[in-house]
């Protein structure tokens, strides 16, 4: 459906990441191929907590990495 209809989805991963994006396909074992992720995450540089974020603009995800995904329903 959202890949059709170009709609955001929201998926819940294993290792507690959340990502956001557009799905361009998919198969059976729900490995997805996900187009504009954003990614931002906190990292340490010499002990002192860094922000990084960077944009994915095409990400393979395994299928047994996700938990579930949600439509956005803008």
């Amino acid at each position: 459906m959202s890949v059709k209809n170009n709609t955001q989805v929201l998926i819940n991963c294993r290792n507690n990441e959340k990502l956001l994006g557009h799905v361009r396909a998919f198969d059976r074992q729900c490995n997805m191929v996900i187009d504009n992720v954003p990614k931002t995450g906190k990292g340490k540089k010499k002990a002192l907590p860094v922000n990084k974020d960077r944009f994915i603009t095409k990400l393979f995800l395994r299928g047994d990495s996700s938990i579930i995904g949600l439509r956005n329903p803008k």
